[in-house]
């Protein structure tokens, strides 16, 4: 998948959910820190 896309996908979605960045990272076991890469396109990982 493209990073873009899963970024803002990743980000849109979770906005649409109304969870913060901390309890989508504590729901699937990573750190806040690397949610936010995620939804910034930093890292996939």
């Amino acid at each position: 998948m493209d990073k873009i896309k899963f970024a803002e996908n990743l980000s849109r979605l979770r906005k649409e959910k109304k969870i913060t960045q901390e309890e989508l990272a504590k729901f699937v076991g990573v750190t806040k820190a690397t949610v936010s890469k995620w939804e910034t396109g930093v890292s996939q990982r």
